[in-house]
């Protein structure tokens, strides 16, 4: 059958990220070697190494995209569950459920590939804390889009429960660890709410 107009071949680029994704994702970046990722994506060596100088650009490469394809759908799935900037911070948790229970989840790329990768100036440990930095920053805005007292620390503890419930659920293979984190955020948040009369005390 001919390949429509309209769905060009991905290209060798395209054919390396979609089998580098799958593979590094399920595997992790140190178990899958440059001769998997050639074999999968049905590349040649050297057109591989023509669009990524080693298996190091190759992985920070994947990073990027996870990062902005998952903060995009995140984002766009936690905005559709709630209108309210309160209500979106639990909704979190609703989403993060959803993913876990995913036949395919297998935690965090962004956690999972830092212990991996364990050098800090590996260009993939970098994109990995550009993630993290950029998901607190999404926490902070909607905490100071809901008023709530001191929202640095805060988007820090929501972070906390956040990263927390990915690894939980990932090492006990269960969407539970989602609700367990969203009763404790929903806490900190009654906690944290403007006017308790521990906030006026010293």
């Amino acid at each position: 059958m001919a390949r429509s107009p309209s769905s060009p071949k991905p290209s060798a680029r395209d054919r390396i990220m979609q089998a580098a994704s799958a593979l590094f994702y399920q595997d992790g970046v140190h178990n899958v070697g440059i001769d998997r990722i050639i074999a999968a994506s049905g590349v040649a060596k050297m057109s591989l190494y023509n669009h990524f100088k080693s298996k190091d650009a190759l992985i920070a490469a994947w990073l990027q995209q996870r990062d902005a394809n998952w903060r995009d759908w995140f984002q766009t799935a936690v905005e559709t569950q709630a209108t309210a900037p309160a209500d979106r911070l639990l909704a979190m948790f609703d989403v993060l459920g959803e993913w876990f229970a995913q036949p395919d989840f297998r935690g965090c790329a962004f956690i999972n590939a830092s212990v991996e990768l364990v050098d800090p100036d590996h260009p993939g440990y970098q994109v990995a804390i550009a993630h993290q930095q950029a998901i607190y920053d999404y926490i902070l805005h909607l905490v100071q889009a809901a008023g709530i007292d001191n929202p640095e620390k805060v988007a820090e503890q929501w972070l906390l429960l956040v990263e927390g419930a990915i690894v939980v659920a990932m090492m006990r293979r269960s969407a539970d660890a989602a609700a367990h984190a969203k009763a404790a955020a929903a806490i900190l948040m009654q906690a944290a709410a403007p006017g308790r009369p521990s906030d006026a005390g010293g």
